[in-house]
């Protein structure tokens, strides 16, 4: 993620935790904790995709989060494409591809190279397989974004049990002697775990998704574009068309300059 997802979600969380505050001018912020509901919405939330999903897999996509947020997994289209360019132009030149396959840092690209340097396969079918594993990479990627997506229905979900069982307690007291204090409790119990639950569903789970969502698309564009170059790369194209081609995949902000490339 870029920094404007981390001030996102930071500022999610401050107008959140903010709007506490201004509903309550008279009241300490500790009414809104209540240990009981947090139980009821995490525990339910968590144990309900227990039974769904491998945690394992569901703690792993949250690390995947974790390192879009933190820069960790970001894309430099333009440098993609100068070091297709690089590649392309020396290969063009007679040079092999070995020193370049241990040189990139991009999985895919790596991939894509020592499929043409192993020479065994066609350069239709190299651009085939990587067309294939490509799609099927966004294919999975837009699967697991979308199966955290569907565990933001669980902390709503959650909210409306404990505020169930908030009622019931609520009811089961009204013909007792301390009826009337035990209606505020029970509808604090009863509010506090619908807000934990919305909150939980809506400030993090759901613009986590999202998030992954929109990781996935930038990494498919990525590797549509490395697959176009390899495309070119086995062409023996020149460098610059393969620059402008592959410029045509993104935005006038993102494109590079081969201009630059060439002048060094």
């Amino acid at each position: 993620m870029s920094i404007t997802s981390f001030v996102g979600l930071f500022l999610s969380s401050f107008v959140f935790i903010y709007s506490l505050k201004l509903a309550t001018p008279n009241n300490p912020m500790s009414i809104f904790l209540d240990y009981p509901s947090l139980f009821i919405v995490l525990g339910g939330t968590f144990t309900s995709a227990a039974i769904s999903y491998k945690i394992s897999h569901m703690f792993m996509l949250f690390k995947i989060f974790i390192k879009h947020v933190a820069g960790a997994y970001k894309v430099n289209y333009a440098e993609v494409i100068a070091e297709i360019m690089k590649i392309g132009d020396a290969y063009r030149r007679g040079e092999s591809l070995e020193a370049h396959i241990n040189k990139t840092s991009d999985f895919f690209l790596k991939e894509a190279l020592e499929l043409i340097n192993d020479g065994i396969l066609e350069g239709e079918h190299v651009v085939r397989i990587l067309t294939d594993r490509a799609n099927n990479m966004n294919y999975m990627h837009l699967e697991d974004a979308g199966k955290i997506k569907y565990l933001g229905q669980y902390p709503p979900a959650m909210g409306a049990l404990g505020t169930t069982i908030g009622m019931i307690v609520l009811l089961a007291n009204l013909g007792g002697e301390d009826a009337m204090k035990m209606i505020g409790p029970a509808m604090g119990f009863c509010l506090i775990t619908t807000l934990y639950g919305s909150a939980i569903a809506n400030l993090f789970v759901i613009p986590v998704s999202e998030n992954l969502i929109e990781a996935s698309k930038i990494g498919h564009v990525k590797n549509l574009i490395i697959i176009e170059g390899i495309k070119h790369l086995l062409n023996k194209a020149n460098p610059v068309v393969v620059a402008e081609e592959l410029n045509s995949y993104l935005p006038p902000r993102d494109r590079l300059d081969w201009k630059e490339i060439i002048g060094k």
